[in-house]
């Protein structure tokens, strides 16, 4: 058993929240995660509002526990937005930008707002607006991720933003993970690679098959990505992570000759999305894929963490010495 504060805020037995991914983050994974008491996570882009609806239905018919639906603010689709306040889903959570107003909305909407930071400085802003959870993400990160390392910044915002739960994502993958992040004075972990190696995750396996392959040293920074889709700027600025593929070595080798075109990669990178096929080019993944042997089932993933912090934290005592 491992208990926290988050727990206690969101309705939750276990402190661990699957991210919102893009095109993973579906009703199955969600309501899998949920039903083995963690948090589950609904993602709104590239869905429409009616296909959100249908995603939010869906989630409640198959589980009781709470979720959370996320909204991209840089990518802010206004129907989306309309459609979850009318939803009230449990719990709200922003990422890439800063909410500004919406977090009243969404609170008048009687939902939980949790938002992804990625500096101190956003970090503090966000708890002056009143969000309810802040997710301190690092630098190891699947896909937009900030630079600045986990262990750096985690501490940091615990401090800028007590009493508010704080949560911690990049680079973990494993109860060891979850016991270090509570150390370092989180109140539980946000997942986004682990849970894209599930079977619950809608992503075609040769995704799964290359996050199982990688090790932390074939995930990098893909600038390229920005030149082509710019990010949210100051403190909200990121740059996607990555295994790299051949494409990427391949856009970064024109860019190195100066015969990059960021209008071509743009245009590359929406085809792709509208046939299913960014996988192949640019497989989102952060560097705990080097953490990632199988896929097991969503719900054994939440349990084995638990038990493993548990395990962990267990072995505390043996370094404390009179």
């Amino acid at each position: 058993m491992l208990h926290t504060s988050l727990c206690d805020l969101l309705g939750i037995s276990a402190p661990i929240i699957q991210a919102p991914m893009v095109q993973a983050a579906t009703w199955r994974l969600a309501s899998a995660v949920s039903n083995a008491g963690g948090l589950g996570s609904l993602s709104s882009v590239l869905a429409s509002a009616e296909r959100l609806k249908t995603e939010i239905g869906q989630v409640r018919e198959h589980t009781n526990g709470p979720f959370a639906v996320n909204h991209i603010l840089n990518q802010f689709d206004a129907a989306a937005w309309e459609l979850t306040l009318a939803a009230r889903p449990p719990v709200i959570s922003f990422a890439l930008g800063d909410p500004e107003s919406r977090i009243d909305e969404a609170h008048a909407a009687g939902s939980l707002v949790m938002q992804q930071v990625v500096t101190v400085g956003s970090a503090a802003r966000a708890a002056e607006r009143g969000v309810d959870v802040i997710i301190a993400q690092g630098s190891e990160a699947g896909g937009n991720s900030g630079l600045i390392s986990l262990f750096a910044l985690l501490p940091q915002v615990v401090d800028a933003v007590r009493p508010i739960p704080v949560v911690a994502a990049g680079g973990l993958a494993d109860g060891r993970g979850l016991a270090a992040a509570l150390m370092l004075g989180a109140q539980g972990v946000n997942l986004g690679t682990r849970f894209l190696a599930s079977e619950e995750a809608t992503i075609h396996a040769d995704w799964k098959a290359a996050i199982l392959a990688a090790g932390s040293s074939d995930v990098a920074k893909f600038v390229e990505w920005n030149a082509a889709l710019p990010p949210a700027p100051g403190d909200y600025f990121t740059i996607p992570n990555v295994i790299r593929s051949q494409f990427v070595r391949d856009t970064q080798a024109r860019a190195e000759r100066e015969q990059f075109d960021p209008a071509e990669l743009r245009g590359t990178i929406f085809s792709a999305v509208q046939n299913e096929r960014l996988h192949e080019l640019v497989p989102m993944a952060g560097q705990s894929a080097g953490l990632i042997h199988d896929l097991p089932a969503a719900g054994d993933i939440v349990t084995r963490i638990v038990d493993e912090a548990v395990a962990a934290l267990g072995h505390a005592p043996e370094y404390i010495h009179s």
